[in-house]
């Protein structure tokens, strides 16, 4: 069974988050509802940042919103600064297809035109189907298909990882 300690990978994100900053220091977190958003106001308080932090959805531009419809985070996108020419680092706890990727940058550009986009993450566990790749990648794990691996916070803030579904 996986077995990966999220509160260390946690450190590990935020030391590559500090390393992203170094070359853009105006970057602004934007955490993807709900693992990365939980990241990004974690990430925003310890590592000192100016301003706010900002969480997106991408449950409007999911390519699979039929079958799904709207989920619980589909009207928590809060972007409190502009995007038109920002450095966005983008925040998730776990990265696999990519579609949720896709579907959080069209989101963003309905809110403007940023000058870059960088992509930080708790945990990449391969299987893309779309050529979406990681600036930072706190670990890599493999995964059977039928699980999913999914981030979730204590009372206190802590982080744990839940491995959920069937093994192969």
């Amino acid at each position: 069974m996986l077995q990966l300690d999220a509160e260390r990978l946690y450190t590990d994100l935020a030391r590559g988050i500090r390393g992203l900053r170094l070359t853009q220091p105006d970057a602004v977190l934007v955490g993807i509802w709900s693992g990365g958003a939980w990241l990004a106001e974690r990430l925003q308080q310890d590592l000192a940042l100016p301003g706010k932090h900002g969480v997106i959805s991408s449950a409007l531009h999911r390519d699979d919103f039929g079958s799904r419809g709207l989920s619980a985070g589909a009207d928590v996108t809060q972007l409190p600064f502009a995007i038109e020419g920002s450095h966005i680092i983008l925040i998730d706890d776990v990265l696999y297809t990519g579609r949720t990727i896709r579907a959080v940058i069209n989101e963003l550009y309905d809110f403007g035109r940023p000058a870059s986009v960088s992509l930080a993450v708790l945990v990449d566990r391969g299987g893309r189907q779309l050529p979406i790749e990681p600036a930072v990648a706190a670990a890599r794990a493999s995964l059977p298909e039928g699980q999913r691996l999914s981030l979730a916070r204590d009372d206190t803030g802590r982080f744990r990882f839940a491995v959920e579904g069937r093994s192969s």
